[in-house]
């Protein structure tokens, strides 16, 4: 009886090295991007052939199919080299961002397939209690087009904001920091992508349309609203903001690790935070939920990567290098 145990323990000690050595071949932002892979495919597809049975297909449901093919096939050639060319480190270190941003576009549109019940009702009623007002609403008297073109120009700086702390310090070679940093960002779009699944709310623009009584106009504001646009008037992602999230985020590594580089970024952050109730892109209660999340963020990133090196290093007996190594 103890011999069948022992070979039932053994086997199943076998099973789990193979399942870590699988898991741990990928770097952590890599998995969580397989992981959310899965169900982002399935309802990608399952919204395709939703408009497919109705016998017109959105072309953003379409181009999601594309873009899901897209990143399946970007993680098999980073799979490849990983295993056959490690010293190629460069392409795999700036991929996770494309990631990222991939499985957005496709969830910002399939969201209302995932969670049909919109709760930003309670988030506009949430505003009205803290505020006596609807701050999108309210920030009206201060529309003139000086301000509206700062404001739509520092909310253009968010797909800067995202990896540029990052990619200093991987210029740098300060691998560690860099690896501290762009997990943590990583993180924090996945939480937030949970957020938009687990509260699907419509932002400001869309919800309180018959509130407002001035309208936004600018060359910037009209070209990023154009952008904007491609994505659904349904969509479900405002709560928590990213926005906010990823640029306090920002911020508090470039203060940790490059603090001339938080000083220049200052100002287009604080413009950027202000731009999205002007711009009336997000109640404010989901800039604070993007606080919490960027909180959460800072705090357990570096955790994670620590825990994440720590497994790898265990299974392939190596650490990852403490700098930037030359690619080829």
């Amino acid at each position: 009886m103890n011999s069948i145990h022992t070979l039932s323990l053994s086997g199943w000690m076998k099973i789990k090295k193979r399942i870590e050595k699988a898991v741990f071949f990928f770097r952590f932002e890599e998995f969580v991007a397989i992981l959310f892979l899965a169900p982002v495919t399935y309802f990608t597809f399952k919204a395709f052939f939703f408009f497919q049975t109705q016998g017109d297909v959105p072309r953003r449901f379409s181009g999601g199919v594309v873009r899901l093919v897209a990143v399946l096939f970007i993680l098999s050639v980073a799979w490849l080299i990983a295993k056959y060319k490690p010293q190629w480190r460069l392409l795999r270190d700036a991929l996770p961002f494309g990631y990222a941003i991939a499985i957005y576009t496709n969830l910002h549109d399939t969201v209302h397939f995932v969670n049909p019940h919109d709760v930003h009702e309670i988030f506009i009623k949430a505003d009205a209690f803290l505020f006596g007002v609807q701050p999108c609403v309210w920030a009206e008297k201060f529309i003139n087009p000086y301000l509206t073109a700062i404001f739509s120009f520092c909310y253009a700086m968010y797909i800067v904001f995202a990896p540029i702390v990052a990619l200093v310090l991987y210029f740098q070679k300060r691998y560690k920091e860099f690896r501290y940093t762009l997990v943590s960002v990583i993180f924090c779009f996945y939480l937030g992508y949970f957020g938009y699944i687990l509260f699907p709310a419509a932002p400001p623009r869309y919800t309180l349309l018959t509130q407002f009584t001035r309208s936004l106009h600018g060359p910037l504001l009209d070209a990023s609203m154009q952008f904007i646009n491609i994505f659904p008037s349904t969509s479900r992602c405002a709560f928590p903001s990213l926005h906010s999230a990823i640029t306090v985020l920002s911020l508090l590594f470039a203060f940790k690790y490059v603090r001339w580089l938080f000083w220049v970024l200052l100002p287009f952050g604080i413009g950027l935070l202000l731009g999205t109730i002007y711009l009336r892109h997000h109640y404010v209660v989901d800039l604070l939920a993007g606080f919490v999340l960027c909180g959460i963020s800072f705090w357990l990133g570096p955790k994670i990567e620590n825990f994440w090196s720590s497994k790898v290093s265990g299974i392939r007996g190596k650490s990852l290098p403490a700098q930037v190594p030359k690619s080829s």
